[in-house]
């Protein structure tokens, strides 16, 4: 038996089979993704399967294209020799609000619900429900589970996840519910096979085109930066992160209306917002111009400042580690973070540093660190997996 683990997108989709032994998830045997699928767009399926890589261009037409698309990728499922049959397909839900604290077979009563949270996650949340949807057509007898990145933020403490709004506000849902959660419990649970400091203070910085820092202490998240939404904390690819809200204020007395707000918000910020080139650390890395080099200084401070608050709280630290796609492979934001966390005892190998490419988890700090440094290529999928395993297996 197997589990296919899904993280659907507005324009995209990433998916993964786990074979399943003794009801334990074992390393993926076909990963991939379709991409293209926004209006307009050329769809295109990419996958890898038994060491190969593989590409096919899909005409889907104008109409129904994400469940056209589930047709294919079943297809693609049935010509593969050797894949065990599915037996539950788990998917990546961003927000699953207070009421869903762990992963959950999905029911049309669960479907309702997470359908009311759209407007705290309008970016990714409308996505996996469309996922949701599509597969239990496109694969139907099938159980569908949903996982949350919320689910790994139910152990915050109620002084974090309090706003200091009204109670009547926070009895409408208005708290901290914090994000990345299947990527921090990938991470976390990667640390604590490889260190015993991993029980104590950990700081793990999941950076790419969403951006979050998250404190634990014994395994369990005690803090973090993403909020409400996913625009608060770190400066993300398109998103502000931390704003003052006055300047909304001032933005509605100029007129403006929430879709025009949400679409900056979401859309036009960011390291996008300030150089005007790109959303991609990359791309910004290779542009000599002020404006490109003003995002990667804003962006790294950012991750800086907050790092220095979390860090605070946990009342010191033992390791730091970093993951997503711009903290596995920016070598230079890491060598800055650092030389500018030096105060702390951080001492980052150079040669260790350049080495840590995102292919393995790698510890890349100095015999003389006061504090351990790790990068950690994180696995959404496998976490998604294995939540699904244990539902079914129950």
């Amino acid at each position: 038996m197997s589990i296919l683990s899904v993280n659907a997108g507005s324009s995209s989709l990433k998916f993964s089979l786990y074979p399943l032994a003794r009801h334990q998830v074992t390393p993926q045997i076909l990963s991939g993704n379709i991409e293209g699928l926004e209006p307009g767009g050329t769809p295109e399926m990419r996958w890898s399967f038994q060491g190969q890589s593989h590409s096919r261009q899909l005409s889907l037409g104008p109409e129904q294209v994400f469940a056209k698309a589930l047709l294919s990728l079943r297809e693609l499922l049935a010509s593969l020799p050797d894949i065990p049959a599915m037996q539950a397909v788990a998917h990546r839900v961003v927000h699953g609000g207070a009421q869903y604290r762990a992963s959950v077979l999905i029911t049309d009563a669960v479907l309702a619900d997470l359908t009311r949270l759209v407007s705290l996650a309008p970016l990714h949340q409308p996505a996996n429900l469309e996922g949701i949807r599509a597969f239990s057509q496109a694969f139907a007898g099938l159980p569908q589970v949903a996982c949350f990145d919320t689910a790994f933020h139910a152990s915050l403490p109620e002084l974090d996840y309090r706003f200091a709004l009204p109670e009547a506000l926070y009895q409408q849902g208005l708290r901290r519910y914090g994000f990345h959660g299947l990527s921090y419990q990938y991470v976390m649970g990667a640390l604590l096979a490889q260190s015993s400091r991993a029980k104590g203070r950990v700081l793990m910085a999941h950076l790419g085109n969403g951006a979050s820092l998250c404190a634990a202490r014994e395994g369990k998240s005690c803090s973090t930066t993403m909020g409400f939404s996913a625009l608060d904390g770190l400066m993300m690819g398109t998103r502000p992160g931390s704003l003052d809200s006055g300047a909304l204020l001032y933005l509605i007395e100029q007129g403006w209306d929430h879709d025009r707000l949400q679409k900056l918000l979401y859309k036009q910020s960011g390291l996008l917002g300030v150089s005007g080139i790109s959303a991609d650390m990359r791309r910004l890395r290779a542009d000599s111009s002020a404006s490109a080099k003003l995002a990667v200084q804003m962006f790294t401070y950012r991750v800086l400042r907050e790092s220095g608050a979390l860090i605070a709280g946990l009342q010191g630290l033992d390791v730091l580690a970093f993951s997503g796609g711009i903290g596995e492979h920016d070598v230079a934001l890491r060598t800055d973070m650092g030389r500018r966390l030096a105060w702390l005892g951080v001492v980052v190998d150079p040669l260790l540093n350049q080495q840590a490419t995102g292919d393995r988890i790698m510890a890349i700090h100095a015999p003389d660190s006061a504090i351990e440094v790790w990068v950690v290529p994180t696995d959404e999928g496998v976490v998604a997996a294995r939540e699904a395993a244990q539902l079914i297996a129950a």
